[in-house]
């Protein structure tokens, strides 16, 4: 495929669109609740409902997707329903209907991103390593809600956000109409080997310090913003924070390609749970000193983009091309798990007072993360010297 084929635009766009939904909901959903007089308990369930779809839905729809073929079709239609779904914030209010339309909205968000990937990697063909390109923009996408909201937030009530957040939505499923179609492989499913790659000791250590880590950032997911808010920050500093992790990320999804094959997945991956667990200590007990948080927002692209990039070549060297699809569900399933329980739970206990606790017990799970997967590797090289 030459590279004057390759629908960059449209792609592109569509990335933009659905991260920029993204990233005007995770930043600012917690302050939209609060002001509709939502306490901490119930700002963390709602938020656990969104989280909680991620374990169901990309199973779901990637196994239709599998069976048919037609991702683009899955794609346009799961972009169109979000935006229905969105439609229903407006006469949401209580707490019940809220989880409902929040649970339409997860089932289809968290479920479109797996197929459209695969659609973008079959359009780039031979150049797969200009996915970076593409994938770019969804970050630029974030990047421009999360810092742009802030401003007008600090101009206008956040009862606004979910008009902005339909108006991105929209865009997302007009952007979908413009890529091209086309066929994506099939996978062929089978269950032969699939549980003998779980018990080794290299992957279900892996999948639990996953688990922990994401465990650890439902608080910073939750209640970032609120707990920021509390403390006098500005809704437009608070959105230049969000943007700048997102910028960290971005840098080093750049470099990643080289980084990797030199420090290794296993040592990137104890360096991001070492570092993550920094970054939360710093969130909870230095929240008053605004140059600390500013740097803790760096250490994003630890926390987050180092684990997932190691975490992706984990995941393809264990499971290969036969069982990739599964071990990549795995994957997102003890995501969703992890981010919805640790929403629950902050939730539960979160107020001021305690939430430099609930931020050092999330630096907890990643030194516990970090124990799990070390050990795990001290076994591997003792077996294989």
């Amino acid at each position: 495929m030459s590279t004057a084929r390759i629908p960059f635009v449209p792609l592109g766009a569509f990335y933009f669109f659905y991260f920029a939904v993204i990233g005007g909901f995770m930043p600012y959903w917690g302050l939209y609740l609060q002001s509709l007089g939502f306490d901490a308990a119930a700002i963390g369930q709602l938020m656990a409902v969104v989280m909680a779809t991620r374990i169901v839905a990309p199973n779901f729809w990637g196994y239709i997707a599998d069976r048919t073929g037609k991702r683009l079709l899955l794609v346009r239609f799961g972009a169109a329903m979000i935006t229905v779904g969105w439609l229903g914030v407006f006469v949401a209010r209580e707490f019940w209907p809220l989880a409902f339309v929040l649970l339409a909205y997860g089932f289809f968000q968290n479920a479109i991103l797996a197929q459209f990937e695969a659609v973008t990697m079959a359009h780039l063909g031979a150049q797969r390593a200009r996915y970076s390109q593409v994938r770019l923009w969804g970050s630029l996408g974030f990047i421009a809600t999360g810092t742009g909201l802030g401003m007008v937030f600090d101009h206008y009530p956040v009862s606004s956000l979910p008009l902005a957040l339909l108006a991105c939505a929209f865009a997302t499923w007009l952007a979908s109409l413009f890529v091209p179609d086309i066929s994506t492989p099939r996978r062929h499913e089978s269950e032969h080997g699939f549980l003998q790659i779980l018990r080794r000791r290299p992957v279900w250590t892996f999948f639990v310090a996953h688990f922990l880590l994401q465990l650890s950032h439902a608080p910073y997911y939750t209640f970032y913003s609120i707990h920021l808010e509390s403390h006098g920050y500005t809704r437009t500093e608070i959105g230049w924070l969000w943007g700048l992790g997102v910028f960290a990320e971005v840098l080093l999804f750049l470099v990643m390609h080289r980084v990797l094959p030199r420090v290794g997945e296993q040592r990137l991956m104890l360096w991001s749970l070492a570092l993550a667990g920094l970054r939360w200590l710093v969130i909870g007990l230095l929240v008053d000193h605004p140059a600390a948080i500013w740097a803790a927002q760096l250490l994003h692209a630890a926390s987050f983009a180092t684990f997932h990039a190691a975490a992706m070549t984990r995941i393809y060297h264990h499971f290969g091309d036969g069982h990739q699809g599964q071990g990549q569900a795995v994957y997102s399933m003890l995501w969703g798990t992890g981010v919805a329980l640790g929403s629950w739970a902050a939730g539960a206990v979160w107020n001021v007072s305690v939430a430099p606790w609930v931020f050092a017990a999330a630096a907890g799970l990643c030194l516990l993360a970090f124990v799990i997967l070390r050990q795990s590797g001290r076994g591997a090289a003792a077996v294989t010297s």
